[in-house]
């Protein structure tokens, strides 16, 4: 193996190359517009090199830098006049540069300098294998379940800070269960109809039960009690000056249309990825309770199982795994999860988990001893190790193309 090593700083405008040859010296050091024209002048840069020094490898590096180094990626592995070469390329975690970095004494912080790193950084060879693109499915899904992902964080973020809100409103609702969903259309619907505290404590109560039947669609077994209980609550919030009042009513209006908006998005994402998921056979939707969208969202972060020699370097890989403390003959029993890991898949196995523990007889079990186990972060940690019992059964799963049975 005689490489060339390509190390590339990647930015929203420029992507700077250093190029490198086996011994570590610097062949040439320079700057291309992230675009496709800049991308096919880097190539022909990088042919030039590998006829000049008679090398046989290219090994392209670059920096996972939010999304503008994909179309880089795509691009290298799809351009045919590499094909003659031993072609590889590597995106590598930032932490890992940074700590790459600190070896070296006094080096300043710019492009040209990390460009250096991280082509150094792939000449010792400590890396994870390269980037996985063999099939442009699972590519296609990612995009939806981490959009889906990001907008499920949004919502929570929202919600959150509604109830913020809410509280200079209705004190008692974010204290008392009024609700049994508090972002139910019910639930929504007194927040924004009723202009104040006193508005909804006075009221006529068979108003009130006929407004909640209307709302509820008659789903309520005892409207007239959930009136009472939230009178209950309006009576004993807080009361606002009135010109307060009506800049909370505004705020309320608006992140209550926010919400139902994140909602739909949130729909119309599991449409699509449900539509996506006819096109990738799998097995994990024969897990009671892992329907299209979990199993989605774990399917396009794992892509080939294959890559994984074991589950022990998937459950690594999902952020699933414990730091270890030892020195001599003592070992830490209460370890933290690594810092490192995809988190979207380890998002989407921990919400399969939870689901699993609503469906599942064994996970629920397992779960809840799990929690009953600490008197400290009780379901964080049960949860936790749930979602690790799962990656086992995901692995052998995929591996084995075979369908869960329950026991």
């Amino acid at each position: 193996m005689n490489p060339l090593y390509v190390g590339i700083d990647v930015s929203s405008t420029n992507n700077v190359v250093y190029f490198m040859k086996p011994d570590g010296t610097k062949i040439k050091n320079f700057s291309v517009p992230n675009s496709k024209d800049g991308s096919k002048k880097l190539v022909k840069d990088v042919l030039s090199a590998l006829t000049s020094y008679s090398l046989t490898d290219v090994i392209f590096g670059l920096e996972a830098t939010s999304v503008y180094g994909d179309n880089l990626v795509c691009f290298l592995r799809e351009d045919g006049s590499l094909t003659p070469y031993n072609r590889k390329i590597h995106v590598l975690n930032p932490k890992q540069v940074s700590k790459f970095k600190e070896s070296y004494n006094d080096l300043p912080k710019n492009d040209y300098v990390d460009s250096f790193i991280i082509a150094d950084c792939l000449r010792f060879g400590r890396i994870n294998k390269e980037v996985y693109l063999d099939d442009y499915r699972h590519k296609a899904l990612q995009n939806l379940t981490r959009a889906r992902y990001v907008t499920v964080q949004n919502l929570t973020k929202e919600k959150q800070r509604f109830m913020n809100v809410l509280f200079k409103k209705y004190s008692s609702f974010t204290q008392e269960k009024v609700f049994s969903d508090k972002f139910g259309a019910t639930a929504l619907a007194v927040y924004e109809e009723f202009d104040s505290a006193d508005t909804l404590a006075y009221m006529d109560l068979h108003e009130l039960t006929e407004f909640l039947q209307k709302k509820g669609k008659n789903h309520f077994s005892d409207p007239e009690a959930i009136a009472k209980a939230i009178q209950k609550a309006a009576r004993s919030s807080y009361r606002l000056p009135k010109t307060v009042n009506d800049s909370v009513n505004q705020v309320l209006a608006i992140s209550i249309s926010s919400i139902k908006a994140l909602e739909s998005q949130i729909k119309e994402f599991d449409k699509a990825i449900a539509n996506q998921m006819q096109l990738i056979p799998n097995t994990l939707t024969s897990i009671k309770g892992i329907g299209p969208v979990y199993s989605a969202g774990i399917i396009a972060e794992i892509g080939d199982i294959n890559r994984f020699p074991s589950q022990e370097k998937l459950a690594k890989y999902a952020g699933l795994a414990w730091t270890q403390h030892q020195s001599g003959g003592f070992e830490a029993q209460n370890t933290r999860l690594i810092k490192t890991g995809n988190r979207f898949l380890k998002y989407y196995l921990g919400e399969a988990a939870m689901s699993l523990v609503r469906c599942d007889a064994e996970y629920s079990r397992f779960y809840h001893l799990k929690y009953n186990e600490v008197n400290k972060y009780q379901h964080k940690r049960a949860l936790a190790l749930t979602a690790r019992k799962l990656v086992r059964l995901v692995f052998r799963l995929l591996k084995d193309n075979r369908l869960y049975v329950e026991r």
